[in-house]
C-alpha cells in the first residue's frame, strides 16, 4: 500500500528560499521512496532533471506560478524552457483574475497555449487554485481544461487561502469525468486527510510530506 501511495506522490519544494542543496536532498528522497515525480520552481528543473535521470521519477515544475497573472505568452516560453532543460510535467496556474471577469475565452486561450507548447514532451496539469473560486467557477475551469487538452485538473498552489478538501476534489472529479485526472494540494497532513482526498477521487497528490504520508506520520504540510 505504501508504494502505491508513493507512486501517486508530486514531492513538492516550491519555497521562495529553497536552495540547490534543499532540492537535491529531496530528489535523493523522490529516489528512494520511488514518487511520481518532484516539483519544483524552474530555475531548479535543470538540477532535478540530471539527478533523476535513469530513475523512476519524473521531473515536474510550476509555471506562470504562484498568481497566474502573467501573460500568456510568458507562460508559454516558461513551459517551452522548462521542457528543453527536462521536465516532464508542468503544473500551470490559470489566470484567476479572468475567471472572476467571466473572461472564459482568456481562460482558455491561457491553457491551451500550455498544453500546445508542451505538446507531446510533458503532461499539463491545470491548478484552478479552487479556494478563491466558487462551485459555478470549478465547474466552468474543469470543463475548459478538459477542452484545452490538459491532462490533470489541480486544486491548488499552496500559497493561496486555502488547499485541497474532500468537496472540491469529488466536484472536480465528477466534472471533468473520466476526461483527465485529478490532483489534490496543499493540507494533506496526515494519513486520514490522504486516505479522505484518495476516496475523493485524487489520482495524484502534491505535498511536500510525502515520506511522513508513506510512513504513516502526521506532519503539517506548510512547507511549499
Amino acid at each position: 500500500m505504501a508504494m502505491d501511495i508513493a507512486r501517486m506522490i508530486d514531492h513538492t519544494v516550491l519555497k521562495a528560499d529553497a536552495t540547490s542543496e534543499t532540492v537535491a536532498k529531496l530528489c535523493a528522497e523522490a529516489i528512494k521512496y520511488n514518487f511520481a515525480s518532484v516539483c519544483v520552481n524552474t530555475c531548479h528543473v535543470k538540477l532535478v532533471s540530471k539527478i533523476l535521470k535513469g530513475s523512476t521519477v519524473k521531473t515536474c515544475c510550476v509555471v506562470g506560478f504562484p498568481l497566474g497573472a502573467m501573460i500568456t505568452s510568458a507562460k508559454a516560453f516558461e513551459t517551452e524552457e522548462a521542457i528543453r532543460l527536462g521536465a516532464e510535467e508542468i503544473d500551470t496556474v490559470i489566470n484567476i483574475g479572468g475567471v472572476k471577469d467571466g473572461n472564459y475565452e482568456l481562460v482558455y486561450k491561457d491553457i491551451k497555449a500550455v498544453v500546445d507548447a508542451a505538446g507531446k514532451k510533458a503532461i499539463v496539469k491545470v491548478i484552478i487554485e479552487t479556494c478563491l473560486l466558487t462551485n459555478e467557477e470549478k465547474i466552468k475551469v474543469c470543463e475548459i481544461s478538459v477542452k484545452a487538452g490538459a491532462d490533470f485538473v489541480k486544486t491548488s498552489t499552496g500559497f493561496s487561502t486555502g488547499g485541497a478538501t474532500v468537496d472540491d476534489v469529488k466536484l472536480m472529479k465528477k466534472t471533468v469525468n473520466g476526461k483527465a485526472l485529478v490532483k489534490a494540494s496543499g493540507g494533506i497532513k496526515n494519513q486520514e486527510d490522504l486516505n479522505a482526498i484518495i476516496e475523493a477521487g485524487a489520482d495524484r497528490i502534491g505535498t511536500s510530506s510525502g515520506i511522513a504520508l508513506v510512513s504513516g506520520i502526521s506532519k503539517n504540510d506548510n512547507t511549499y
